[in-house]
């Protein structure tokens, strides 16, 4: 079971944690992270809601309510092997879930969080995208300052929000760590491929094209094809346009260009319109983190692999066992 953890003695740390603690700490993540209630947690753990809100308490009295994946669950440890057996990662962090059917966000989320938290050093320079996933890790980041931190937004923008505006994930980002931060000031998606060179050559934005050059790292999520995609839900690609770039082979995008099943990126216009960094930026940057889960973006998430090439990928327990062929 991984464990929301606080600082414990180093003795303890390699300990095999009892069964009491383990039920303990599992509640404290689904209540913590998966926002489940009592009630739901206790008919999870099979417990009664009692016991849950002693649980839950005795977390807040031990100082287990920070959130961070602990190395020593035996389970969950061999996803994480699977994975970078199967794909090549140099790591992978998988997430608990509270069941296969349960909205991976949160629990990705928080564990991307703490994961670039421990990625970050001075004299860095990352890109970022941006999403609903990315946008939920600022939750759970240690923010402190870094020396000559520089941040940089992989993509564009979107032109109309009604609550929370996805694209200022790269902003907030940089203000958790004090760090410098260079936006594209432009629509994730222009009305033509001459309306963006003029944009990149003439409006300031080749000084940003040309820092991505030099990114030690990025982190970036992918988004399907489907209505509840982010780029269906801001309005950046028209369900008839999605529609087509299916038909074309498309299965997901990566900072809003769609690519199909083998990470190639799709024949088709509108990914001539998109307002993002070189793809060859992203996709050779010494470390690239990605961060995705869920069902519904199986097919997306297996051709990033494909494209990315990820050095890192960050996903929950149902998504990793889809990925490398166990039952879920």
């Amino acid at each position: 079971m991984d464990q929301i953890t606080g600082d414990r003695p180093s003795h303890e740390l390699h300990r095999t944690p009892r069964r009491s603690e383990r039920l303990r700490q599992r509640a404290a993540w689904m209540y913590f992270v998966e926002e489940m209630t009592q009630s739901a947690i206790a008919d999870a753990l099979g417990v009664g809601r009692v016991t849950v809100v002693r649980m839950l308490a005795e977390a807040k009295a031990l100082g287990e309510v920070r959130i961070a994946l602990a190395r020593g669950n035996a389970e969950l440890g061999g996803l994480e092997a699977a994975l970078c057996k199967a794909y090549g990662f140099e790591e992978a962090i998988v997430a608990p879930l509270s069941s296969p059917s349960a909205d991976a966000t949160a629990p990705i989320s928080a564990a991307l969080g703490e994961y670039v938290s421990a990625l970050l050093r001075n004299e860095m320079k990352i890109g970022l995208g941006w999403g609903r996933t990315l946008n939920r890790s600022l939750e759970y980041l240690r923010e402190r300052s870094l020396k000559n931190l520089s941040v940089v937004s992989l993509v564009g923008g979107v032109t109309h929000f009604a609550h929370d505006n996805p694209a200022e994930f790269p902003s907030a980002f940089a203000r958790a760590f004090n760090a410098d931060c260079y936006l594209i000031p432009a629509p994730a998606l222009v009305d033509s491929p001459a309306t963006k060179a003029a944009l990149i050559e003439r409006c300031g934005l080749g000084a940003v094209y040309a820092f991505a050059n030099a990114l030690d790292a990025i982190v970036v999520s992918v988004g399907s094809l489907g209505d509840l995609a982010t780029i269906s839900r801001f309005e950046l690609i028209g369900k008839a346009d999605r529609r087509v770039m299916s038909e074309y082979g498309g299965v997901g995008e990566l900072l809003c260009n769609v690519y199909d099943k083998e990470g190639r990126f799709i024949d088709h216009p509108l990914n001539q319109r998109v307002m993002s960094v070189p793809m060859e930026a992203v996709c050779t940057a010494p470390v690239r983190v990605l961060a995705a889960g869920g069902a519904h973006k199986l097919a997306a998430i297996q051709g990033a692999l494909k494209l990315l090439r990820p050095t890192a990928f960050v996903t929950d327990e149902a998504s990793a066992r889809r990925l490398t062929g166990q039952s879920v």
